[in-house]
């Protein structure tokens, strides 16, 4: 049996300090082949909170966990209430100045690479393409019978149709997509089955508690191979999804620099923490090196 994940990190407290100062940054991306790694911190100034951050979701939610989810059918049931509900949300969500500087640098080919730990599709709605997802799609569902691969937004017409006025007032939504409902507010919420086989559908992502397929991660260790460094955007790198490649571009020799407000646990291994809000960092960073991030797209 898998051990129930370890949610929460605490720094032990003689961790390297934070800087405001940029400038490596700057010159990392300056010289080009930056592979960037972003995680929650990067979507919070786009309105979907983070997990660890001040405020951050794990101070009132617990993920869904892959062995709950497949083992509990009220479990499923109370996820995809608070999925579908989430999910509104995070259709109206829209990419910040930064998930617009990180597309701005690939076009000038400052930072090729992208990992995402996210699920949101922001980075794509941003411009940037080879966009490599860590840990899935919320666009998307699969079936865990047959396989099948879905769109999330023909599911939400079916949940919809099978929940005639279900439109609960969530306490908050979670960098997951799971909105904060009570098991009152799920109530009898219908969960529909696979178009295909009738089996269990599952939001084609990640959970606490599951693997990210190995052929994924071997296409994220190979973009470390190739980079010159690597940039940490708004992760606090508890998961080691995230920190083996971290370890691996340290092991490399390769600068490791990590822009987030809070401490990660790569600190150790970076060679400057940016204690500043991304988007601003980001932004000065590309009018530094003369590059031009697009503006929001019009209303």
């Amino acid at each position: 049996m898998r051990m129930r994940p370890t949610l929460n990190w605490v720094p032990d407290g003689d961790l390297p300090p934070g800087t405001a100062d940029w400038e490596p940054v700057a010159e990392a991306l300056g010289r080009g082949g930056v592979l960037v790694l972003s995680g929650a911190g990067m979507s919070t100034e786009s309105g979907i909170p983070d997990y660890r951050g001040e405020g951050g979701s794990l101070s009132r939610h617990t993920p869904m966990t892959y062995q709950e989810f497949t083992a509990d059918p009220q479990a499923r049931r109370r996820y995809w209430a608070r999925s579908h509900l989430g999910w509104r949300v995070f259709g109206r969500a829209r990419p910040n100045a930064g998930h617009r500087a990180v597309a701005a640098f690939a076009r000038h080919g400052l930072a090729p690479g992208l990992i995402t730990q996210n699920v949101d599709g922001l980075h794509q709605a941003a411009g940037s393409v080879d966009v490599v997802e860590l840990h899935g799609s919320l666009d998307r569902v699969v079936c865990l019978s047959c396989g099948t691969v879905g769109a999330r937004r023909e599911l939400a017409v079916r949940l919809t149709q099978a929940n005639p006025g279900f439109a609960p007032v969530a306490a908050g939504i979670n960098p997951d997509g799971d909105a904060d409902l009570t098991d009152q507010q799920v109530g009898d919420f219908r969960v529909v089955p696979c178009t295909v086989c009738g089996g269990v559908l599952k939001p084609d992502v990640v959970f606490f508690g599951e693997a990210v397929p190995p052929q994924r991660v071997e296409q994220c260790r190979a973009l470390v191979r190739e980079a010159t460094s690597l940039l940490v955007l708004g992760s606090s790198l508890t998961v080691m999804s995230g920190l083996r490649f971290v370890r691996e571009a340290a092991r490399a020799q390769k600068p490791v620099l990590i822009v987030n407000r809070d401490p990660t646990r790569g600190d150790r291994l970076a060679l400057t923490r940016v204690a500043l809000p991304l988007g601003q960092v980001l932004t000065d960073v590309a009018e530094r090196l003369g590059v031009r991030v697009e503006g929001p797209p019009a209303a």
